[in-house]
């Protein structure tokens, strides 16, 4: 009889366990419980020139921005159809832009201006960004994600220190002439 009311129990407890809560979800080899699905979004290599960037996303406006890489030194570029030589060096931020937002937004993808340690400002330059061919003003859709790369020419002794960032329109904001700084920093 206790060996009988001992199965029952165990089965009572081990039935209870699994009613409550969420399933671990299998990723890779780890299991995870979280509470939010999460695109697997493959991995992708860093460039052999470029430093990863552990910047948290940052909103701005109905749009955020993860930076993901950062490159310094270069002292020319090549793309298809040209080479283009730095007056300083060029200075390379990969980023990642995602609209939050209920509707489409004009995005100018090369309105940023990134700071560098002596406060200096500088914006994008427009000479590189075409030759390596990086997107204008676009249509950024509702939830849509885009990724692409920055170039500044800064001095060659000075160094990034902060990107500020133009999300687009908002009804709030109907010129776009908030921003948001993003300071930059090495692993």
């Amino acid at each position: 009889m206790r060996r009988l009311v001992a199965v029952a129990v165990t089965a009572v407890v081990l039935a209870a366990a699994g009613c409550g809560g969420e399933a671990p979800i299998e990723v890779g080899p780890e299991t995870t419980t979280t509470s939010a699905p999460t695109y697997p979004v493959p991995e992708q290599t860093v460039r052999p020139d470029e430093k990863p960037l552990r910047v948290p996303t940052t909103p701005d406006g109905d749009t955020a921005f993860t930076l993901i890489g950062l490159t310094t030194g270069l002292p020319s570029i090549i793309g298809s159809h040209a080479e283009f030589d730095a007056k300083g060096q060029f200075v390379r931020i990969r980023m990642s832009v995602i609209n939050n937002g209920r509707s489409s937004v004009s995005f100018d993808a090369r309105r940023h201006v990134l700071i560098d340690d002596r406060g200096a400002e500088h914006t994008a330059d427009s000479q590189a960004m075409t030759i390596k061919r990086q997107p204008e003003t676009i249509d950024l859709g509702a939830n849509v994600r885009l990724e692409y790369d920055v170039y500044y020419d800064l001095p060659e002794d000075a160094k990034p220190a902060t990107l500020r960032v133009y999300g687009g329109p908002t009804l709030t904001d109907l010129k776009d002439e908030s921003s948001t700084e993003i300071p930059l920093t090495l692993p």
